[in-house]
């Protein structure tokens, strides 16, 4: 159909007035200024991790603290670096998902092009007001570590379990825990779990430091039953409570155990840490479940990585014992990790995506929490690939040349797993898990404790702790990678 001439010159010069008049508003608005334009995002993006006492290594509170980052700051946002977030949108529905618009990241640059204009203050936006120090309100019970552990300036990774007696007189259910690092920068990370009120007090402190050693998973010694987990923190990780109905158990006089994952800074630290613990009002209906892919943190998933190569891929499967759902997901690796996929094909054909991560960032491990539920029904099978580089080109490599990495404790060793917080999806559920998951997770941990390749992890480990205690004492050097050469 053919426009008349009349009818086209109207919505030529319709067009025209329009441009115009976006021509003539941005023009009319003058240069972009931070008070007006750049404060409202960075202090609606990025002020809750920089400022004082906070995560962060710098604040960015004033127009000092921006401006003299400034091109930095729109080099990391336009890059989509900060704010961090690591999940692939659109590959998992996800909470609170953090990410600057194409328009604010534009605002940023045009302000850096435009000579950092300051703009009238009495156009500042308020800033935004935080709760001071526990970010979930003030907890029901605060629990701390009885003595500073010293972290020496080099060495290895320092595996260490901190036991916290709760005092508690009866049993409750906590819905939240959070975790205050006393020096942030060398914790890595820290679980939580509780056990038999006194069942580790032979081995506290046998060393003469606080604490006692090993990466072991106490909920899972038999002689410490009872015994469970409670959740876990790690760099970049922000505090939630469990979904509403549902809560851990922590039990009449049991001692919570803290485990830290810590790493030398280059200078001596300390770390006396804090943990606090918020009741739910009762007991939920359904457990918790914690499920990982490939089991073991990746343990028995062939993962030998050689020297330059920028693809190695290692995979895993879980199949759903019974009708679950998924309420969030984290991933972790080491330096190498380079990205996760974690796919699910359902029982009808139906495929759901549960999280990519296609730039990992050893320094960034969020739990994504998603917006409704994943249901899953039984049968279903996830599907996790995890894929690592070990080249020179990945700046992330701590080791120079890059060596022959496999599955270890260390930072500089590798490991990989996807780990979903699941709950069962009725009561039916609830019972297949007890009579099917249990016995089998069980029987899977002492099939893999003879496995070969578990024995050679936990040698390779041992031979890593002697490698350091020689270089300690000055009996072998320690290389660029941060352990002892091959002797």
């Amino acid at each position: 159909m053919s426009t008349s001439p009349v009818l086209s010159a109207l919505i030529a010069a319709t067009v025209v007035a329009l441009a115009g008049g976006v021509t003539a508003q941005r023009a009319g608005s003058g240069r972009v200024t931070f008070s007006e334009h750049v404060a409202p995002i960075v202090y609606g993006n990025c002020v809750t991790c920089h400022r004082a006492g906070e995560q962060a290594p710098f604040p960015l509170i004033t127009y000092e603290d921006v401006s003299k980052r400034a091109k930095l700051i729109a080099k990391v946002t336009q890059s989509r670096f900060m704010p961090p977030w690591h999940a692939v949108h659109g590959y998992g529905d996800f909470r609170d998902e953090r990410g600057l618009t194409d328009a604010q990241i534009a605002t940023i640059r045009d302000w850096v092009a435009g000579g950092l204009v300051r703009g009238p203050a009495a156009r500042m936006p308020a800033l935004p007001q935080f709760t001071e120090g526990w970010q979930l309100g003030q907890p029901d019970l605060v629990l701390e570590m009885s003595d500073a552990y010293p972290v020496p300036a080099s060495g290895p990774d320092v595996y260490r379990n901190f036991v916290l007696p709760t005092g508690l007189e009866s049993d409750v259910w906590v819905r939240a825990v959070e975790f205050r690092p006393g020096t942030r920068q060398v914790v890595h990370h820290a679980l939580f779990q509780y056990i038999r009120g006194g069942a580790a007090a032979s081995l506290v402190s046998k060393d003469g430091q606080p604490g006692f050693s090993g990466p072991m998973p106490v909920a899972l010694v038999p002689g410490f039953a009872p015994a469970g987990e409670m959740g876990l923190w790690s760099v970049g990780a922000t505090p939630r409570a469990l979904p509403d109905g549902l809560a851990w158990p922590l039990p009449k006089g049991s001692d919570l155990v803290l485990q830290l994952h810590l790493h030398p800074t280059g200078k001596p630290e300390t770390e006396r840490a804090k943990v606090g613990i918020f009741f739910a009002k009762g007991a939920p209906d359904r457990k918790i479940r914690e499920m990982g892919v490939p089991g073991l943190f990746g343990l028995l998933s062939g993962l030998d990585i050689p020297p330059g190569e920028k693809n190695f891929t290692i995979t895993g499967t879980l199949t759903m014992p019974a009708d679950m759902l998924a309420l969030s997901v984290t991933a972790h690796a080491h330096y190498l990790g380079k990205s996760f996929k974690a796919t699910a094909a359902l029982p009808d054909g139906t495929t759901q995506p549960l999280l990519w991560i296609r730039d990992w960032d050893f320094n960034w491990q969020d739990r994504y929490v998603y917006k409704e539920p994943v249901r899953l029904p039984k049968g279903t099978r996830i599907d996790v690939s995890i894929t690592y580089d070990n080249s020179a080109e990945n700046p992330h490599n701590p080791c120079t040349p890059p060596r022959r990495v496999q599955w270890g404790m260390q930072s500089t060793d590798e490991m990989g797993g996807v780990r979903f917080q699941m709950v069962p999806a009725d009561a039916a559920a609830e019972t297949a898990l007890q009579e099917n998951l249990l016995p089998g997770i069980r029987a899977g941990l002492q099939r893999a404790a003879q496995s070969e390749e578990a024995k050679a992890a936990g040698k390779r480990y041992a031979d890593q702790q002697a490698r350091f205690r020689d270089a300690a004492a000055g009996a072998v050097p320690l290389s660029a990678c941060g352990s002892a050469p091959e002797r």
